[in-house]
């Protein structure tokens, strides 16, 4: 058998570095999609060339159209703009709305059985929007958030702790952390002042980058929540993740994709894992569903 394939659409920093980390893993060959004439093309070649030195064979085609991605068994769209000064949230939604929709047209004509994992923002509409285009089972398409915002969770709380990430537990829902410190609740290690200054500077996470950056935004761990996403799929690990889905009553929520923790595997979010939340916890999540209700509206779904 060969390798599989998996298509990374946007070879900006986020597709360029998801891109280098499948590589590395070894276990599929890789397509990099962009618009750009010659970028993909560059940015392939130069992680082709990085092969011998790294000690991988994945072979990796830069390609600014969608023949070489038939047949994959994962696309990543990462594709779409960032929000720009003056751009209203409408703006961003209804820009990327046209980005997201061509994509998904593109790769499900060529990849009918595909699993999608949007990336793009807003995330969770276009999660939504992928959804509708390519008439997946619910199952096959999963957005990429909070695999992430656990990741920058359990940073802050390590180093509030001056602990090991690997001992920090947590699932960051639409609104909800459910956290432990070597099984130790966080609410008897940290005062309740600090946990809510680490959970504002989670949900703030992306701007905190993009403010000291001054010009783009983050890519090293967003690319690397991707790339255990797509490993537990291409592993059939039943790995219990928290990803944006769409929800049918779980939740109490229905119609929308919202982050939740799902069972993921060899068939996308397998199953939907449902916690026992408080009522604060569960209107937190609510508040989460009305916001993509909202863009979902704007979007005219």
């Amino acid at each position: 058998m060969g390798r599989s394939k998996i298509t990374v659409v946007g070879a900006g920093n986020v597709g360029a570095t998801l891109a280098q980390r499948l590589a590395e893993r070894g276990y599929a060959d890789i397509v990099l999609v962009d618009i750009v004439e010659g970028l993909p093309q560059g940015k392939a070649l130069d992680m082709l060339e990085a092969g011998p030195i790294v000690g991988y064979d994945s072979l990796i085609t830069g390609t600014n159209a969608y023949e070489e991605t038939a047949g994959s068994t994962i696309c990543v769209i990462t594709s779409g703009v960032p929000r720009k000064p003056g751009m209203s949230r409408d703006d961003l939604v209804k820009t990327n709305m046209n980005i997201v929709r061509g994509v998904t047209q593109e790769l499900v004509r060529r990849s009918p059985d595909a699993i999608l994992v949007i990336v793009s923002n807003p995330l969770d509409a276009m999660a939504q929007l992928a959804h509708e285009v390519s008439k997946f089972p619910r199952q096959r398409v999963v957005g990429m958030a909070g695999v992430l915002d656990t990741a920058r969770f359990r940073t802050f709380i390590a180093q509030e702790l001056n602990a090991s990430v690997r001992d920090v537990q947590a699932y960051v829902l639409g609104g909800h952390g459910d956290t432990t410190v070597a099984g130790i609740p966080i609410s008897k290690l940290i005062k309740p002042d600090r946990i809510d200054a680490i959970v504002k500077r989670t949900r703030d996470g992306g701007a905190e980058i993009v403010n000291l950056l001054k010009t783009g935004s983050a890519y090293y761990a967003p690319s690397a929540a991707v790339a255990e996403m797509v490993d537990a799929i291409m592993f059939d690990r039943k790995q219990i993740l928290p990803c944006a889905v769409r929800l049918e009553g779980e939740y109490g929520i229905r119609g929308l994709f919202v982050g939740v923790p799902v069972k993921l595997g060899a068939g996308g979010a397998e199953e939907i894992i449902q916690l026992e939340l408080l009522d604060d916890e569960r209107a937190a999540l609510q508040r989460s569903a009305d916001s993509v209700k909202e863009l979902v509206g704007v979007m005219g779904l």
